[in-house]
């Protein structure tokens, strides 16, 4: 049966996710922690990348997984889609390494005026931004084809195959517009000029939000209601992080499930998922979450077996993830 996987990493502070299409393709939205191994690594600083251990509070943010290692460990030696949300560092750490190992057929970008400036002791590599910017800015047709696409886009393998039939690789993009970038940079603030999009077969929909805010979400609650309602695993924008934003598109997309990425307790919104009663996953409790979507509904596995026993004490190892089963999320039936 061909693959139909989703993975959400943890990578630090930032995003990155995986989609295993069954057409064979591969898709990463965002990348961050991704770096090439090189010989002199010292031996601890191998083991902080790669470790996963945990309990307690699980504290699986001090054990970051690195993208490129990850891929190889499930024989991915190429990857068929980069798409970039927007461009925040935090989004794409390790690009530069990212892209020579796998050199991405397609990479997706917002036409955005962004400029970066780096301090001393900064986390990310000027190295990666001056590669980003390079393709931003050549636009380059082929390796990688640099593709800018908005709301409603229905492109081959994207939304249906080579003889028009659907669904293609059911990456369904729902922001942004041309005038959310155009804001964006002249604003300076490329939150809401971030991709946001659905993956959707018969199995479930997975929303991934990028960084989005409220005008994204007022274009998608109004062109895409239908769509998002009652999805079944939400990616939480801004990694869940509170932004001074409006929680009320969670009201109409009452996700089932909810991915948190990293950040202090104090700066994750917690609150506006407890007081709708929606469940939540963070990266702190179970490392990666890793999501089956061949069978009749979403299955949730994680990388962190203390977690995973901590919530299903029948809880069972998936060597084809490297990951412990937790729960069912839901299905749909896709009409």
């Amino acid at each position: 049966m061909p693959k139909h996987t989703f993975h959400f990493l943890n990578v630090k502070n930032g995003d990155c996710s995986i989609i295993e299409h069954g057409s064979g393709h591969v898709s990463v939205i965002d990348v961050c922690n991704a770096r090439r191994i090189k010989e002199e690594m010292t031996l601890l600083e191998s083991l902080e990348m790669f470790s996963r251990a945990g309990s307690g509070n699980f504290q699986q943010k001090k054990h970051p997984v690195n993208p490129i290692e990850y891929l190889k460990k499930f024989g991915i030696d190429s990857i068929f889609r980069f798409m970039l949300t927007h461009p925040d560092m935090d989004h794409m750490d390790g690009i530069k390494d990212l892209f020579e190992e796998f050199s991405p057929a397609n990479f997706y970008d917002t036409d955005n005026n962004a400029e970066k400036e780096f301090e001393k002791g900064s986390p990310y590599r000027k190295e990666d931004w001056d590669f980003y910017k390079n393709l931003r800015d050549k636009n380059p047709q082929t390796d990688p084809k640099r593709l800018t696409i908005f709301s409603g886009d229905d492109g081959i393998y994207r939304t249906k195959d080579w003889d028009g039939k659907r669904p293609g690789d059911a990456f369904y993009t729902l922001a942004p517009t041309p005038e959310l970038v155009k804001e964006g940079n002249e604003a300076k603030d490329y939150n809401d000029s971030s991709y946001v999009v659905l993956y959707r077969d018969a199995t479930g929909r997975i929303l991934i939000s990028g960084d989005s805010h409220d005008k994204t979400w007022e274009h998608i609650l109004e062109n895409w209601e239908d769509d998002v309602k009652d999805v079944d695993l939400l990616i939480a924008p801004h990694h869940g992080r509170k932004s001074g934003r409006s929680y009320s598109f969670l009201d109409t997309v009452n996700p089932k499930m909810t991915f948190f990425g990293n950040a202090k307790y104090e700066h994750l919104a917690y609150g506006a998922w407890n007081s709708r009663k929606l469940e939540f996953v963070t990266n702190n409790q179970a490392n990666c979450m890793v999501v089956d979507c061949t069978g009749d509904n979403l299955t949730l596995y994680v990388t962190n077996e203390n977690f995973a026993k901590s919530k299903n004490p029948y809880s069972f190892y998936a060597k084809q993830y490297d990951a412990w089963y937790v729960k069912e999320i839901s299905g749909w039936d896709l009409k």
